[in-house]
C-alpha cells in the first residue's frame, strides 16, 4: 500500500500532535512553521539569563494516573519533568492586607471563604460541592469525531453520566453572575475577579473544573515551562520519522477540482516564497481565519463560518510585561492580585487590579537569587495597531507600560525598582507577528455563557465544499488550551485512519 502523505500547516501543540500520531499511524508527514521554534502560542524567550514564559501556568493531564496524561505520554511533552502543584492556585489582596485566596486543596478553599464570609455559607459549600463533584471524575481519551461534541464525548465515556446535569447546570451561570450570590462586599467582588475582570463571563464551570483538576493534582506546572515542553513533543515527532520545516510561512492551500465532480480538494501548499508542496492531506493547525479567508481566500466559508469570525467573541489579546528581578522573591504568594486604591492606565485603560506572578518555583527560569516577574492584562489589538503607524509612539507606549508596572510592584515589593536588570513587553502585535494568531489573540474562541453552546455542539474541522482538508487547534476547540489543542491533532489522525480503514495506533514515547 503507498504511503499516504500530509502537509501540516504550523508547528504548535497541534500541528505538533497531529504529526506525531500521523507517523504513530503510518503517514508520511512534514510540518511548515513559520517561526524558527516549535509550539506557536506554547513558547518562551531568553534575555540576559532569564526566560519569559508566554503560555504555561498549569496544565491538565499533569497527574501520573490522569486520563489527559495519556496524551502527553504519547507525545513525550512531559518525558522526565519535574512537575510543581502550588498550594494556592491566585489570590486576591487589598492594600490592607486582607486576602481572598483561592486554594488548591478544596478543604482548605471551603474553610478559607467561610473564615473569609460566613454568611455566605450556602453559596460556598454549593460551589464547593461541586469542585468536590467534578474532582472524583476523569475523563479518559475518548473516540474522535469529525465535529467535536462535548455532549456526545461525555455520552461515551464510562461514569461520566452522574456529572452531566451538573455540568449543563453551571455551563450556564457566569462567574461573574455566581458571585452575586455573595452577600460579602469583598468576596463578591473578588469571586467576580478570580480569572480577570475581562474573564468573567465565562461559565463557572471553568473555575470549578480548574480547582477540582488542581485538587486532585492533575494541574500542576512542567518545570522548564512552555517553549520545553514543546521541544519535548518535536523531540518526540522528529523521533518518529516526521520532518519540519522552519521560517515556512504558508501563502495558499492550493486546491484542484474533484475527481468525482464534486466540489475540490485540496493537494498542495505555496509558501511565500514561491515554492510548492504537495501532499494527499493538508491539514491547518494555523490561525482560523488567515486560513478560510487568506489561504484559501474565503471560496469554502459560508453563512456560519462566516458569522464565527464576525460576530464570536475572542479571548481578549494580552500585554505582558516581563521583568527580570535581581531579588529572590521566593516567599511572596507565586500568583497574586492586587486591589489598587487609585486606578492606573496601561495600555490605554485604566486599571484598579495588578496581576503579578513570579516564576520562583522554577529554577529554569532566572539565575540562582533572582526573579522574573510578570504582570500581564487583556488590551485592545485596535489600539497597539493604531499606534504602530508610528514606531516611536509604538515604543513610547510600551516602555510606560513597563514604568507603570514597575512603579506600582515597587509600592508592594520597596526596593524593587532599583534591582530590575532587564524588561520586556510584548503587545499583541508580538503574538501576531510570531504566531499570526486573528488579532493577537492566545486562545482563540471565548465560550462565555452566551455563546458557550458551541462548546457543547462543537465546531467541524471541514469545510464545505472541499475534501482532503482539515483544521485543528483553537479555531475549531472552542475554550481553549493546550490538552484541546493536542487532543485535536489526535483526533484528526483517527477520522483518517477510520477513513483509511486502518486500525488507530498510539503508544507512550520509550
Amino acid at each position: 500500500m503507498t504511503q499516504k502523505s500530509i502537509i501540516i500547516i504550523g508547528g504548535g501543540i497541534a500541528g505538533l500532535s497531529a504529526g506525531c500520531y500521523g507517523q504513530m499511524n503510518g503517514y508520511k508527514t512534514q510540518i511548515f512553521e513559520l517561526h524558527t521554534l516549535p509550539g506557536g502560542l506554547c513558547t518562551a524567550w531568553g534575555r540576559k539569563g532569564y526566560t519569559f514564559d508566554g503560555c504555561i501556568h498549569w496544565l491538565v493531564g499533569s497527574g501520573q494516573s490522569s486520563g489527559y496524561r495519556r496524551i502527553w505520554d504519547e507525545l513525550g511533552a512531559l518525558a522526565g519533568c519535574e512537575v510543581v502543584n502550588h498550594d494556592e492556585f491566585m489570590r486576591i489582596q487589598k492594600a490592607d492586607g486582607k486576602a481572598f485566596i483561592l486554594y488548591t486543596n478544596v478543604d482548605r478553599l471551603e474553610q478559607h471563604l467561610l473564615d473569609l464570609a460566613p454568611a455566605d455559607e450556602k453559596p460556598i459549600r454549593e460551589f464547593t460541592d461541586a469542585v468536590r463533584l467534578f474532582s472524583r471524575f476523569d475523563p479518559p481519551v475518548g473516540k474522535a469525531k469529525e465535529t467535536s461534541n462535548f455532549v456526545d464525548m461525555f455520552k461515551t465515556m464510562p461514569g461520566m453520566m452522574p456529572i452531566m446535569p451538573a455540568m449543563m447546570k453551571w455551563g450556564k451561570v457566569s462567574i461573574a453572575d455566581y458571585a452575586e450570590r455573595f452577600s460579602d462586599p469583598f468576596l463578591r467582588y473578588a469571586f467576580g475577579a478570580s480569572f480577570g475582570n475581562n474573564l468573567n463571563r465565562l461559565p463557572v464551570l471553568t473555575l470549578m473544573m480548574t480547582l477540582a483538576w488542581m485538587h486532585r493534582q492533575d494541574a500542576g506546572y512542567p518545570v522548564g515551562g512552555s517553549l520545553e515542553f514543546s521541544r519535548g513533543i518535536e523531540r518526540r515527532y522528529l523521533s518518529l520519522g516526521g520532518e519540519i520545516h522552519y521560517k515556512s510561512r504558508v501563502e495558499k492551500i492550493l486546491v484542484e477540482a474533484a475527481p468525482n465532480g464534486k466540489g475540490d480538494r485540496a493537494v498542495g501548499i505555496r509558501l511565500t516564497d514561491g515554492s510548492e508542496h504537495r501532499a494527499d492531506v493538508i491539514i491547518s493547525a494555523a490561525d482560523g481565519r488567515a486560513t478560510i479567508f487568506d489561504m484559501l481566500e474565503g471560496r469554502y466559508a459560508d453563512d456560519t463560518i462566516r458569522g464565527y469570525y464576525e460576530k464570536l467573541p475572542i479571548f481578549s489579546p494580552i500585554v505582558m510585561v516581563s521583568l527580570g528581578v535581581g531579588r529572590d522573591l521566593s516567599a511572596e504568594p507565586h500568583s497574586v492580585s492586587y486591589v489598587l486604591d487609585k486606578p492606573v492606565t496601561i495600555a490605554g485603560e485604566a486599571r484598579t487590579l495588578l496581576p503579578v506572578k513570579h516564576y520562583c518555583y522554577d529554577p529554569t527560569m532566572a539565575p540562582a537569587g533572582k526573579s522574573v516577574v510578570m504582570v500581564m492584562v487583556n488590551s485592545s489589538h485596535k489600539y497597539w495597531k493604531e499606534l504602530a503607524a508610528d514606531s516611536e509612539r509604538y515604543e513610547s507606549e510600551k516602555q510606560q507600560a513597563a514604568i507603570t508596572v514597575i512603579e506600582q510592584l515597587d509600592r508592594r515589593y520597596p526596593g524593587l525598582a532599583g534591582q530590575v536588570e532587564v524588561v520586556d513587553v510584548a503587545t499583541p502585535l508580538t503574538f501576531e507577528r510570531y504566531t499570526g494568531n486573528w488579532q493577537g489573540s492566545i486562545e482563540g474562541w471565548m465560550p462565555t455563557v452566551d455563546t458557550g453552546d458551541l462548546m457543547w455542539k462543537g465546531m467541524s474541522k471541514s469545510l464545505p465544499g472541499l475534501s482532503n482538508f482539515y483544521m485543528v487547534g483553537q479555531w475549531v476547540e472552542p475554550g481553549g488550551g493546550l490538552p484541546p489543542a493536542a487532543t485535536s491533532g489526535r483526533n484528526v489522525i483517527q477520522i483518517l485512519c477510520k477513513q483509511d480503514k486502518r486500525r488507530f495506533v498510539a503508544s507512550a514515547a520509550g
